[in-house]
């Protein structure tokens, strides 16, 4: 077995770009084509990945495999991997809860597996300076992780502690960064609910022109990737009351990104269009709804 040897599941837009950081830092980086679309076929064969023909192929070729996967699977992904007998480095490196974190690495470390906690921020990998992976938990299972992505585009943060603290961080960056986008969104609906949203645009081109408040288009992307948002949202609702916080932020957060789930990956879809299913599920439901 080759010690750089790595598993990934399932690269989706993040997870095959962090796989091409792999290959391109040395190591040979294995996946499951099974039942995948053509989409992702074809992400996979970009990124230069080795198909295995099974879970339990991969398991035994691989000493580290990475999750990254939308955040309501998972802990059913990482019992898929305990169920395969898989005794190497696991890195759940999903915007997962640090409760959920604990529950990931309980399965695993039965098993026999180290885990190690992942969590990335920023866009999927393509260029030095824009995406970050943390890591915490076991230190000389972090440093292996770490030396795969070193002077990739990818760049590691090895944090001192255990696991939950790379998981803690994710969620508390992407509370202010996504949410930012909902109330953005919630803004523009409640103008345009009462016919100011071109005041209002105006007014935040002048006074926040950087923020998506200032141009309806700077919605579109989250619009794009409501549907794997929205559990991330509830993710962050749960660290919020693990930590003793108020949770409805990010539970409000969820309810404006389940409105836009029909524009999965649809990159075309306006901000006005996103502005007017607010306020269409709103007429839908009428106030006071419970």
């Amino acid at each position: 077995m080759g010690h750089r040897d790595v598993g990934i599941l399932h690269p989706g837009d993040m997870g095959a770009s962090v796989a091409a950081q792999a290959v391109a830092g040395g190591a040979e980086v294995r996946w499951l084509p099974g039942g995948r679309s053509a989409a992702t076929r074809r992400r996979a064969a970009g990124a230069g990945l080795l198909a295995a023909a099974g879970l339990r192929e991969l398991t035994e070729s691989c000493e580290v495999v990475l999750s990254v996967c939308p955040p309501a699977a998972a802990l059913d992904v990482a019992r898929q991997v305990a169920r395969a007998g898989f005794r190497g480095v696991y890195v759940d490196a999903n915007a997962v809860s640090p409760q959920l974190m604990a529950r990931i690495a309980e399965v695993l470390a039965a098993g026999g597996a180290t885990v190690v906690d992942g969590g990335i921020t920023g866009p999927p990998p393509q260029e030095a300076g824009t995406t970050r992976l943390y890591l915490s938990g076991d230190a000389p299972a972090v440093a292996r992780v770490a030396g795969l992505f070193t002077g990739t585009a990818l760049a590691p943060f090895p944090l001192d502690g255990p696991i939950g603290r790379a998981s803690a961080l994710k969620l508390a960056f992407a509370s202010y960064n996504k949410i930012t986008y909902a109330l953005a969104a919630q803004a523009c609906a409640l103008a345009d609910g009462h016919g100011v949203l071109d005041e209002l645009l105006d007014l935040a081109a002048g006074a926040l022109p950087h923020t998506p408040l200032a141009a309806t288009e700077r919605l579109t992307g989250a619009g794009a990737k409501a549907w794997r948002w929205e559990p991330e949202m509830a993710e962050i609702a749960r660290a919020c009351a693990q930590a003793g916080l108020p949770s409805g932020f990010a539970e409000a957060a969820a309810e404006t990104f389940r409105r836009w789930e029909a524009h999965k990956d649809d990159t075309t879809v306006t901000g006005a269009r996103l502005i007017a299913d607010l306020r269409t599920a709103e007429r839908h439901e009428g106030p006071g709804t419970p």
